[in-house]
């Protein structure tokens, strides 16, 4: 299964957390995840793609 989100690196040390599929920032509170730290940027991919791995997982099963 493909990982949905990723890092881009805009800047030296700025990171955006982007989805594979559109290509575009993620957004989340109304926040675009953009201009992050190494540490931070992975941290959010870790989670957003542990997320979505579960939510998949859900999807498919049957009932």
């Amino acid at each position: 299964m493909a990982n949905r989100y990723a890092l881009r690196m805009e800047h030296p040390h700025s990171w955006t957390v982007f989805d594979v599929f559109t290509g575009q920032p993620v957004e989340l509170k109304q926040q675009l995840m953009v201009g992050l730290n190494t540490r931070d940027a992975d941290a959010m991919v870790d989670r957003l793609n542990g997320r979505d791995v579960k939510r998949r997982a859900k999807a498919t099963r049957k009932p």
